[in-house]
């Protein structure tokens, strides 16, 4: 081909939805030299078929913002490119059948308010005047959407791509990338059947296709592909052409009007995994085979709940594939083994509603070089190597699918492709009662089952409710045995990274926030922020030697402070990081009581005086050696023992046989978060964030703006810290305790504030010790208003659509002055 480019500012692989929306983004953002390669035609692989449900609610904040651009912008492409989208906005309906979905359905109408949506709740007769057609039986209630729609997926993308056409994207269909070319770990190019293009920038959005893809490039995309069923029925005479979209979760049904005919489709609980063996070579528009057996249960109870079902015709029985990824959020960003290769594949069946916004995310993202606000629920580095595993996504895949429309009720755990990372004590706790839970492929134990009760036959398994679940009463007594007594954590899933050299010090002034020029065996606590003062990574540096530094930080972000890490140590330093993690178990002896409970077995003085707060030294301990870190994430005295992995059992052995006499408790995380909670401790992910400034998060004390730059220049983000101390605080983060001790906290709860919303919690977990749910929160303010001002205000928690009292506070309510844990 004549005009076929041998070079590209960016090359995007896949002509889906998400393909065509980057492609449109990124030239709506002025970028030139854009090329978009399709294996085949564009849709052919799975956008063709979508459903085309545009919801706007999702999980979190900002996913929510990006759903809502998806619908704004489906709104004006027909004017835009002249390519019908066939969207409009007739709503949608969730309907609950039992009393625990529609409790789901009222806190996600709530979050929705304070997302600034527009939601009603209905009873069970308004939602039989939303959808006369709907049989009532069991319904408890509903909520409605009024701005969501329904759109045809092919043209979005067709439209998409017609505008990314005329603002100079080149598309070329019947290509296919057959290599990724790369040198000194960043992306350089790709190959192609016909021909090589060198590009400064790949993506992968390759669909079902996307693992492979990856493969290409070394980098690791954790997708499958699941048979994915709907039926059409013939037309349906007199059917209203302005039916919201209705969704029966508890019946894994939804069900779309479309042109008087019904689509009826599903997410049934176990899942048919597809594509094991690859996928065909000419595969475009394909369908897959029949399986009615499978779809008949969802189609019983369909007929049964809209009858009118019951005597249409089916015209179309359809199956084709979707792609799922472990943990039902899409992959989106630069990929952490390959400078600027980015993805956007792993859509999850929400593709068409998501690709809109996700298009617009990654195309700011790649012109930024950082994500433009957080984007952490979908961010590719939370993703681990081994999820990579096909043996691990073919077993996970045929729980995914179902869980779009299980209930998602809090701690839910997944119950697929489990056991495959485990600490050293596994053995340990399961004999003693533990109930695992799963984070980034750690088995880690949340909360145990006492001797008592597993005579009596309990067994330690989740019993899931929005109320309080069956674990509660026990976790109260870990709780007590951690502010009264001595508790015992696992905690052998942190993530560790040693940073050696000559100049890693100066590599970590550079990266750290806080002053990491100190004496060996200091702990300092520290974030890393980017350049708009938000917090990359949240965690401790240990002074091992002159030059040798250990990084603590939690399980779910190992990937991604590791990589940011290794991308800012300059090219000519002298300095390496390697992850270390599944070198050393962890384990944290809590409580006022553990000075007690660890002396008699080491000669190390552990006093106050000989081992100060944020201190480590290398002690015995039975016949083994650990190194112990005076910290806590509890708020109490304690330490956490290093030690090697081939020792754990030895020295967990000798704690726990001495713990008989001190009344030690093992201890799970669900507590773990409780007692930070009540310390207002912030958690990653959660309280903070990329987008989240550390000077609003109440961090100030953690960074040292005066502090020498090293060789390597200031420390990042330290321009933003001087420049938001000069303007002041726009939001502030506090820490709640309803006034109610019944009512339970999640996250994302509603703030209000003298009678408004001005925020919603960031995190929420029960505070036994201070008998009340406990919620952290950013509440808006202006930058003129003092602490005082902000706290004088009257504050209520909305859960579930009613307003609780709530007492407010910028400092933590358990142990304001930290005496407890410095003891």
């Amino acid at each position: 081909m004549s005009d076929f480019p041998t070079q590209a500012r960016a090359v995007i692989i896949g002509g889906g939805v998400i393909g065509c929306s980057l492609a449109y983004h990124l030239a709506k953002l002025g970028w030139r030299d854009v090329v978009l390669l399709e294996r085949k035609q564009l849709t052919c692989g799975t956008t063709w078929h979508a459903a085309g449900l545009i919801g706007q609610l999702r999980a979190t904040s900002n996913m929510t913002k990006l759903a809502k651009y998806s619908a704004e912008l489906y709104g004006t492409l027909e004017a835009e490119t002249e390519v019908a989208t066939g969207f409009k906005q007739n709503g949608s309906l969730s309907v609950a059948i039992t009393d625990e979905r529609l409790e789901e359905l009222k806190r996600g109408a709530s979050m929705a308010k304070t997302f600034g949506l527009d939601v009603e709740v209905l009873t069970p007769s308004e939602v039989s005047e939303a959808y006369p057609q709907l049989a009532l039986d069991g319904v408890t209630g509903g909520v409605f959407l009024p701005k969501d729609g329904q759109a045809d997926p092919a043209n979005i993308a067709h439209a998409l791509a017609k505008g990314a056409r005329q603002k100079g994207v080149k598309i070329f269909e019947q290509t296919k990338v057959t290599a990724i070319r790369r040198e000194g770990g960043r992306v350089t190019g790709v190959e192609t059947d016909k021909g090589a293009i060198t590009a400064d920038y790949v993506v992968n959005c390759a669909g079902m296709w996307g693992r492979e893809v990856g493969q290409m490039a070394g980098v690791k995309v954790p997708l499958h592909a699941c048979e994915h069923f709907y039926i059409v029925t013939e037309n349906i005479p007199d059917l209203p052409r302005d039916l919201p979209v209705l969704r029966i979760p508890d019946e894994c049904a939804y069900y779309k009007e479309d042109a008087g005919k019904i689509l009826l489709g599903a997410f049934e609980p176990v899942a048919k995994p597809w594509g094991m063996d690859g996928i065909a070579e000419d595969f475009c528009f394909d369908q897959l085979p029949e399986d009615f057996d499978h779809f008949a249960p969802i189609l019983e109870a369909a007929v049964a709940r809209l009858p009118i079902l019951e005597t249409a015709g089916i015209h179309t029985f359809f199956n084709g594939p979707e792609s799922f990824t472990p943990d039902d959020r899409y992959l989106l960003g630069e990929a952490p083994e390959l400078k600027n290769f980015y993805v956007a594949a792993g859509f999850n069946s929400v593709g068409i509603q998501s690709a809109g916004g996700a298009g617009k995310a990654l195309a700011e993202w790649m012109d930024g070089g950082e994500p433009p606000f957080d984007l952490w629920d979908v961010d590719i580095r939370r993703m681990q190597p081994f999820q990579n595993n096909r043996t691990y996504l073919y077993q996970r895949a045929t729980e995914s699918l179902g869980l779009l429309y299980a209930d998602h009720f809090p701690y839910r755990q997944f119950a697929t492709a489990r056991g495959v990372r485990q600490s050293p004590l596994h053995e340990r706790l399961a004999e003693r009662g533990a109930c695992f839970g799963e984070v980034a492929g750690w088995e880690r134990a949340n909360w145990f089952l006492p001797r008592e009760a597993r005579d009596a036959g309990e067994t330690a398994d989740y019993r899931y409710t929005w109320k309080r679940q069956n674990w509660f009463g026990y976790a109260a007594e870990e709780h007590k045995a951690v502010r009264e007594g001595v508790g015992l954590f696992d905690m052998s899933s942190f993530a560790k990274i040693r940073v050696e050299g000559r100049d890693a010090e100066a590599v970590l002034q550079r990266v750290c926030a806080n002053d990491i020029a100190v004496p060996v065996g200091k702990i300092v606590y520290t974030q890393w922020l980017n350049g708009r003062g938000g917090i990359e990574a949240d965690l401790t540096v240990t002074r091992l030697s002159e030059t040798e530094f250990l990084v603590i930080t939690g399980a779910a972000v190992g990937v991604r402070d590791f990589t940011w890490l290794k991308r800012h140590i300059p090219d000519d330093a002298h300095c390496i990081a390697t992850d270390v993690t599944a070198g050393e178990a962890v384990l944290c002896v809590m409580g006022p009581k553990s000075r007690d409970l660890l002396q008699p077995l080491t000669s190390t003085d552990l006093s106050g005086a000989a081992f100060p707060f944020a201190t480590t030294q290398q002690i015995e301990i039975g016949s083994a050696l650990a190194r112990a870190h005076r910290i806590t994430y509890v708020g109490e005295l304690g330490w956490e023992l290093y030690v090697s992995a081939d020792m754990a059992r030895h020295v967990f052995d000798r704690i726990a046989e001495a713990g008989d006499t001190h009344g030690l408790r093992l201890c799970g995380m669900h507590v773990l978060d409780s007692c930070r909670m009540e310390k207002a401790f912030r958690h990653f992910g959660h309280d903070i964030t990329d987008e989240d400034h550390v000077l609003e998060a109440g961090l100030g004390f953690a960074v040292k703006p005066d502090k020498a730059a090293s060789r390597f220049g200031d420390f990042l983000g330290r321009e933003a810290v001087l420049r938001k101390k000069q303007l002041g605080l726009s939001k502030r983060l506090l820490q709640f305790k309803l006034q109610d001790a019944e009512p339970l906290l999640y996250h994302n709860e509603p703030i209000w504030r003298d009678g408004s919303i001005a925020g919603y919690l960031t995190s929420g977990n029960y505070g036994h010790h201070l008998g009340a749910a406990i919620g952290l929160g950013y509440v808006a303010c202006d930058v003129s208003e003092k602490a005082d001002d902000v706290l004088g205000s009257t504050y209520e928690i909305e859960v579930a659509g009613e307003r609780f009292p709530a007492m407010a506070s910028l400092k933590p309510l358990y142990d304001p002055k930290a005496e407890r844990m410095r003891g």
